[in-house]
C-alpha cells in the first residue's frame, strides 16, 4: 500500500513539473531562481515536459500492479539517480546554488531511498 502511494505521489510531481515546463517553461525557471535561456529554449524544455507528463500518467499506472512493473519502478530510481548526481555536480561547481538545488536533490535521494527499500522484490529464477 505504502509503495503504491509514493509511485501516485512521484506521478503527481511529474505532472506537476511537465505542466510547468509545458506551459510556463520559462517563467518557472525564473520562479526556481535559475538564469533564463533564449526564449526559443522554451522548444526543447516544452519536448522535456512530454517525458516528465508520459512518466507522470505512467506511475499512476504502474501504482496499480507494482509487482509487474517493477523495470519501470527501476527506471524511475535510474532517473532520480541522475538527477541527483547532476544537481550534486552543479551544486559542487559553484554552477546552482544550494538554495535552488537542495529541494529536488532532497526529493530524488527521497524516492531512490523509498523506492528502493519498496519495491518489489526480485522473482525468483
Amino acid at each position: 500500500m505504502k509503495l503504491k502511494v509514493l509511485l501516485r505521489v512521484i506521478g503527481v510531481v511529474q505532472l506537476v513539473l511537465g505542466a510547468f515546463y509545458l506551459f510556463l517553461p520559462l517563467q518557472f525557471l525564473a520562479m526556481q531562481g535559475l538564469s533564463l535561456p533564449a526564449a526559443d529554449n522554451a522548444y526543447p524544455l516544452g519536448m522535456l515536459a512530454a517525458r516528465f507528463l508520459a512518466y507522470g500518467i505512467g506511475m499512476f499506472f504502474i501504482a496499480r500492479d507494482p509487482e509487474k512493473n517493477r523495470f519501470w519502478i527501476n527506471n524511475m530510481i535510474l532517473i532520480q539517480a541522475i538527477d541527483l548526481a547532476v544537481g550534486i555536480f552543479y551544486t559542487a561547481t559553484g554552477i546552482v546554488a544550494l538554495a535552488h538545488s537542495g529541494f529536488p536533490m532532497f526529493n530524488a535521494a527521497l524516492f531512490i531511498i523509498l523506492l528502493s527499500l519498496w519495491r518489489p522484490k526480485a522473482a525468483q529464477a
